[in-house]
Formats: structure tokens, C-alpha cells, sequence
């Protein structure tokens, strides 16, 4: 059996790392359906919910998030774990606190996607929610009065900030291992990632900010 080297594994993590930031665009699109009137984002929101539970191109999809989501934690794991065999990545003085964190950041975020797949993925895919109006299962309700619960919501703000640097470093690493970190384009990579980043994480961080103060007003 062929051994999988170092920088495949790097090259794996960068290509699962950007596949995932494609889909953060486009779950950060759907998902921002949320913020027009209650009557309106019910509506649409439920409708682009049914969308991707029942279209089969987008079950695909899904399942190719999931394993790239899985290949994804499997490779960290692994380059971590090699990382500290090898006497540990080291970390000059000008390194950043997220680049020395990355293992708390990652964990952070995968409690949060178990939470975050429990309560929405889960009774879409597999459970009976009750239908709208439209006759689409009602994943709005579910989303309201789950940020109507002041902890929630904070859980939720925490793992997006936690998001946000994971991304930052991500980005940036992808950039190193396939090459584009280089003194020509350099400018344009920071540019594009604490852009890309903070549109992101500010988005989403919003949504349930927005439903919950609306809802508790």
C-alpha cells in the first residue's frame, strides 16, 4: 500500500479547505434568506431548505461535503499528531495566536457542527417536521426558536468567531502549499483572505443576532 506523504496530505487539506469555503458562500447565501420579513424568510427559507433535502444533485453534493468535512478533520488529526511526533511545529515570536491555536479553534468548531447537524440537518433529512403553508417542512420555525434561547445564540457567535480565525489560517496555509504565497501575489492572497473572512464570519455571525433581538422585541 502507498504512503501517503506529507505534502499529499497538505495538498488534501487544502483542496478539502477550499471546496468548504465554496460551500460557506453558498450556505451564508441561503442562509441570509433568513433576515427579510418573518412571512417572507419563512417562506423562502423553507423553500431553499426543501431544495437541497430533495434534490438528488444536491444529496451528491451533500455527501461530498461530508467526506470532504471528514477528510478534512482525518488530515488535521493526522499532520497534528505527525507534527508533534517530529518535536512539534515551532512558533517564532511573530507567529499569530490563532496559527498557535489551531487545535482549540478546530475543536471549537467541530462540537459546533455536531450541534449545528443535530438540530437542522438531522430533522430535515430524517425527521417529520410539519409543513407550511407551501407544504415544505417548516426548518424556519426550528431555526427561530432555537435563537430565540440567549445561549444558543452565544454558542453560535463563539464557534463563528472561531470559524473566522480557522478560515484566516486555512486560507493562508492552502495558499503556501499550493504555491500561491509568493512574493508577487502575496498582497492580493492577505487581501482576498481578511476579506473573504470577514464576510464570512460577519455574516453569519448576524443571522442569529438578528432573529433573536427581533424576536425579543
Amino acid at each position: 500500500m502507498t504512503q501517503v506523504t506529507s505534502l499529499q496530505r497538505k495538498l488534501i487539506m487544502a483542496a478539502t479547505g477550499l471546496f468548504l469555503c465554496l460551500f460557506l458562500v453558498i450556505h451564508l447565501l441561503g442562509n441570509l434568506l433568513l433576515l427579510s420579513s418573518a412571512a417572507q424568510a419563512q417562506e423562502q427559507f423553507n423553500w431553499y431548505s426543501d431544495l437541497l433535502a430533495g434534490n438528488i444533485i444536491i444529496k451528491i453534493i451533500s455527501w461530498v461535503l461530508f467526506l470532504s468535512l471528514l477528510a478534512h478533520a482525518v488530515y488535521a488529526l493526522i499532520i497534528t499528531r505527525k507534527n508533534n511526533a517530529a518535536g512539534g511545529t515551532k512558533f517564532g515570536a511573530s507567529s499569530t495566536w490563532y496559527s498557535r491555536n489551531m487545535g482549540l479553534l478546530g475543536t471549537i468548531i467541530l462540537v459546533f457542527l455536531v450541534i449545528h447537524l443535530k438540530d437542522f440537518w438531522v430533522p430535515v433529512s430524517f425527521g417529520h417536521l410539519p409543513l407550511d403553508k407551501k407544504g415544505n417542512k417548516d426548518l424556519y420555525s426550528v431555526v427561530v426558536q432555537s435563537y430565540q434561547q440567549w445561549w444558543y445564540v452565544l454558542l453560535y457567535e463563539i464557534s463563528f468567531v472561531a470559524l473566522g480565525f480557522h478560515l484566516l489560517h486555512g486560507l493562508f496555509s492552502s495558499a503556501r502549499t499550493l504555491g500561491l504565497y509568493h512574493p508577487k501575489y502575496v498582497q492580493a492572497v492577505k487581501i482576498f483572505g481578511w476579506v473573504y473572512t470577514a464576510v464570512i464570519t460577519l455574516g453569519f455571525m448576524i443571522i442569529p443576532l438578528y432573529i433573536h433581538f427581533k424576536i425579543a422585541l
